[in-house]
């Protein structure tokens, strides 16, 4: 290993198909070789564990017991297991540690505090307190994140609503902060229209089919239920209407059981895990988001590049991207039936639909997943050089 280029170490816990794990590929990937190593430590069992160990140039190691919940024995081997994987690099010279989320982040600064490596970054890709359950839980989330910003020197956010929670919370410390907005293939989603007949065919769905779909997995920050009531409530109205949900997850038995509830058997169909986002896309009229709580889904800017509008819940970063009134609107969070009107609205105001989706295309620009990248290259040439 050369030391003309600086080791730079994502830790994130498992490569499940979201936006965080995405977008920490994609910058493995593609940051500048002449100036960083990547390297990426993650945990085992994601569906794109394959994509991370195939990319060329980047030291992969996937760790079984670096785990999603809270597990105080192999949270405690994990860290042991990163901290061993580290040691080599900072003996031998200057690295950056770049930690994501909560879970990885608390375990990957840890190892690094314990070494004492710095600069580490951390990513934040929204607050996940809710996810801990009891009061006691989120107290010792809030009280290792307090304790992990001593250990940290920057902060990187997909949101400047989660800079100003961070504050709030006390969870910052005196590091850097900035906004690096999560990044997509801007040109890729360009294609949306192009790939709309296609896609409608393998659908089922005729070309003047009113179509209504979300882009999500199915688990309690999506609230996909929630997809289904507005889904029942807009059927109701335009019994032409038809829905999917692309993604899968811990509810799906509860959300096939309300689709029969609500005799949507033939209505609404869940796509499972879907790689040809752009496509799905280009087949819908209209993208909807139900979610309880984000960081800023990248699902937002896909539709926007699309020039699809958006009918999305107004929650964290989500505000940063969809305009309420100029590329789509927003409702609050549960209020499912709020959601349906706008969906109907869109549904009986074709020019609306296409106003809408226009402004979405020329304000998606700072999403680009290039720029995501150099921002990032800038920040940590500062950061090494400070």
């Amino acid at each position: 290993m050369s030391r003309g280029r600086i080791p730079v170490v994502h830790v994130i816990t498992r490569l499940e198909l979201g936006g965080a794990q995405q977008n920490t590929l994609h910058t493995v990937a593609q940051l500048d070789r002449e100036r960083f190593e990547p390297w990426l430590i993650a945990g085992e069992g994601g569906l794109l564990d394959d994509e991370a160990r195939a990319l060329p140039d980047v030291t992969v190691h996937l760790l079984p017991e670096l785990v999603r919940p809270v597990s105080p024995l192999k949270d405690m081997a994990a860290t042991r297991s990163v901290q061993a994987l580290l040691a080599p690099l900072a003996a031998a010279g200057p690295l950056l540690v770049h930690t994501h989320s909560s879970k990885a982040g608390v375990i990957g600064r840890s190892a690094a505090a314990r070494l004492g490596i710095h600069p580490v970054v951390h990513t934040i890709h929204g607050f996940g307190f809710a996810a801990l359950g009891g009061a006691f839980k989120q107290r010792v989330g809030l009280f290792l994140e307090r304790r992990m910003a001593r250990h940290t020197d920057a902060f990187v956010s997909v949101a400047e609503s989660h800079l100003d929670e961070g504050s709030a919370l006390g969870v910052l410390g005196d590091a850097v902060q900035c906004v690096i907005r999560s990044g997509i293939d801007l040109s890729d989603f360009a294609r949306a229209d192009e790939l709309r007949a296609a896609t409608r065919a393998e659908l089922g769905y005729s070309d003047d089919t009113p179509v209504i779909g979300m882009v999500a997995c199915l688990k309690p920050q999506k609230a996909p239920l929630d997809f289904v009531e507005l889904a029942a409530q807009v059927h109701a109205r335009h019994p032409e209407a038809r829905f999917f949900i692309a993604g899968d997850g811990e509810l799906r038995g509860a959300v096939e059981q309300r689709v029969r509830e609500r005799g949507l058997d033939d209505v609404l169909r869940l796509l499972g895990w879907r790689r040809d986002v752009p496509a799905l896309m280009g087949a819908l009229d209209i993208a909807v988001l139900t979610s309880l709580w984000e960081g800023l889904p990248r699902v937002c800017p896909q539709a926007m590049a699309a020039g699809r509008p958006m009918v999305a819940t107004a929650v964290d970063g989500t505000p940063e991207a969809v305009e309420h009134g100029r590329t789509g609107l927003l409702f609050e969070p549960g209020e499912w039936s709020v959601g349906a009107d706008q969906v109907t609205e869109l549904i009986e105001d074709p020019s609306l639909r296409s106003r809408y989706g226009e402004a979405a295309r020329e304000s998606v620009w700072p999403f680009d997943q290039g720029l995501m990248v150099r921002q990032l290259e800038e920040l940590y040439g500062l950061l090494l050089e400070a």
